[in-house]
């Protein structure tokens, strides 16, 4: 196993951006591996936050979604 102090050096003798890459790494490990134990209580809620912005909706949505739901399924089972 390796010793800490060899992980260190191996960490400091990389670019800047390698260890960058290392430190989101241990970042994302935190928080899927320690957030659970933190809350042990608390009910887990998913976080969904990595989906905000990743696709294009109608800024109305959230109040005319069985609207817009409606008008899709009319257009793609128009055929009955």
């Amino acid at each position: 196993m390796l010793k800490l102090e060899t992980i260190q050096k191996e960490i400091a003798e990389l670019p800047p951006d390698a260890q960058q890459i290392i430190f989101d790494l241990v970042d994302v490990l935190k928080k899927r591996y320690f957030s659970n134990l933190q809350k042990p209580l608390e009910k887990k809620v998913q976080d969904w936050s990595d989906f905000i912005g990743c696709m294009e909706a109608e800024p109305d949505l959230s109040r005319n979604y069985k609207t817009y739901l409606s008008n899709e399924l009319d257009e793609k089972y128009d055929h009955r």
